[in-house]
């Protein structure tokens, strides 16, 4: 017999299942990138997108110059009448003046008694401003407008009483009318007399105006819709077989739609600016005519020009406006792009 003993078989044979060294863990970098990883290479593709974009627009400076321009004033037409209404609003005083409440008091009382009233009715809701306007004066004005003042010196007797004028603060057709009703129960009140007619006539006026801005501004944001996203087709025509291969390659449909919505940002963003100018050079040429009339009615009233935060929000809305336009007219024509 071998003087050598032979390994057992337990030591020559491995049992099987059995694993002689454990398996190292798989590292946490096998299952991707991390978030800082992926937040740089987003915001790098944005930037390459939003650089690509503005390369290609400033290649066609006159093209892009006249869709801006073209968007701007379909952008100002609406805007610009909100605003003069705006300023019409601001006239808010000669409106509430045209609705004044007209208080006729009693034959006998003083001029005492009217200031009283006038305190009593200036600390009442629903009311700006009140004034007396004792006998005497109300005499005085009625000679100068009328013309008749040799003919009303012969009357032994003033006959006009005194008169709280009433300047309401709001003109709402209701609510004066429950004023008038409130007021006309007060002591020393002959009459309250208020022209609801002319206060229907100014609600159905502004009411108009209001009216045909919505109206218009619904028009022309289809008709900007229609700008942007025909220009976004006429880009997406000319990138076509870049995009048939960038789509055969694996890219994705966000991919391909990047450049062209910031391009559409980039249209919207230029009108807006352009926008804001012709407001603000319209309402400056505009007012010295206006400033013109008003001076001829005794009036300080001039335009205001574009606020800040009104611009502000006419340049948001066109950069919308050019965002939605270019998603719509990239989706209509995303499916016929696919590699064939």
């Amino acid at each position: 017999m071998s003087a050598t003993r032979s390994p057992k078989v337990s030591e020559r044979v491995a049992p099987k299942g059995a694993d002689p060294q454990p398996q190292k863990k798989k590292r946490d970098d096998d299952d991707g990138p991390d978030f800082a990883t992926l937040l740089r290479a987003w915001i790098e593709s944005h930037r390459a997108s939003l650089l690509d974009s503005l390369r290609r627009l400033g290649k066609q400076p006159v093209g892009s110059f006249f869709t801006c321009m073209v968007m701007a004033v379909a952008l100002s037409l609406p805007m610009g009448l909100s605003l003069l209404l705006g300023n019409v609003d601001r006239l808010g005083g000669s409106w509430q003046r045209a609705a004044q409440i007209s208080l006729y008091l009693q034959i006998d009382a003083s001029p005492t008694e009217g200031e009283a009233l006038r305190e009593q009715i200036k600390g009442m809701p629903g009311v700006a401003e009140a004034e007396y306007v004792g006998r005497d004066q109300a005499l005085e004005e009625f000679q100068q407008q009328s013309g008749l003042g040799e003919a009303l010196k012969e009357l032994p007797d003033n006959p006009l009483p005194g008169v709280v004028l009433v300047t309401p603060d709001q003109v709402d057709k209701p609510a004066l009318e429950a004023l008038r009703q409130k007021l006309s129960e007060l002591p020393k009140v002959q009459q309250a007399q208020l022209d609801l007619v002319w206060v229907e006539r100014l609600a159905a006026i502004l009411k108009l105006g209001d009216r045909f801005v919505f109206g218009l501004t619904v028009l022309l944001v289809s008709a900007l819709l229609l700008v942007i996203g025909n220009t976004i087709r006429l880009h997406i025509e000319n990138r076509r077989t870049e995009i048939e291969v960038i789509k055969l390659v694996g890219g994705t449909d966000s991919y391909v739609r990047r450049p062209f919505l910031y391009m559409g940002a980039l249209y919207g963003f230029g009108a807006g600016i352009f926008s804001w100018g012709l407001l603000a050079f319209g309402l400056d040429w505009l007012n010295d005519a206006v400033v013109g009339l008003a001076g001829l009615y005794g009036s300080d009233f001039a335009l205001a020009g574009v606020p800040v935060a009104d611009g502000l929000s006419l340049l948001l809305g066109a950069v919308l406006l050019g965002y939605i336009g270019a998603w719509i007219a990239v989706a209509r024509h995303l499916r016929e792009l696919a590699p064939k």
